[in-house]
């Protein structure tokens, strides 16, 4: 039998990976992700962990070659958005983005910034970045976007010269705070390990 479910949670990747590890706590497989539609499949409690992966900074080749990479290694996963956006034809221009992942379309990243990716339960930790070094990375890679959002809306507040604009900047300080916090601690912890 199969359960649907819908759900948003936008840029909130560890609520969204909670979520979908105390689904399979309940005995439920993902087997299908969409727009606001997360579809399972009954199993046996606890046999799967699931991990989401922000890869909006990819280009569409880069994010099809991890896909491939991450499915070559016995996982399944699959694409997410992040955003609501339903219109074909959207281009969005990410400066923060790597080279090729700058310009997302709808044929190519746009709406596909997120990797869920499943992996079964074996006991061992389930963790998509191992080392020090790829965990710095891929919170800096967290931090690009919400930095560039930040200094966007508080620069355009400071133009318009209206304290409420600068409340969207604000919004996007508090995960730019706590990536940079995760960021210190990883950067502690490679020095106290050298």
């Amino acid at each position: 039998m199969r359960k649907k479910f819908y759900r948003f949670y936008g840029g909130l990747i560890t609520a969204q990976a909670r979520w979908l590890n105390r689904m399979s706590e309940n005995g439920l497989r993902l087997v299908r992700a969409e727009t606001l539609l997360y579809e399972f499949e009954e199993c046996e409690p606890g046999k799967y962990l699931y991990q989401v992966e922000f890869i909006g900074q990819k280009s569409m080749e880069g994010a099809k070659e991890y896909h491939d990479f991450l499915e070559d290694m016995g996982y399944r996963v699959f694409f997410k958005n992040i955003n609501l956006n339903y219109s074909a034809g959207k281009a969005v221009w990410r400066p923060w983005a790597d080279k090729g992942g700058r310009i997302a379309t709808s044929s190519t990243t746009f709406n596909r910034e997120l990797l869920i990716v499943e992996k079964e339960n074996d006991k061992t930790p389930f963790s998509l970045h191992t080392t020090l070094e790829d965990q710095r990375n891929y919170y800096k890679t967290l931090r690009r976007p919400m930095l560039f959002a930040f200094v966007f809306w508080m620069a355009f507040a400071l133009v318009m010269r209206t304290w409420w604009v600068g409340i969207f900047g604000v919004l996007f300080l508090i995960p730019l705070i706590f990536y940079q916090i995760e960021l210190t601690r990883l950067t502690k912890q490679a020095k106290l390990s050298e």
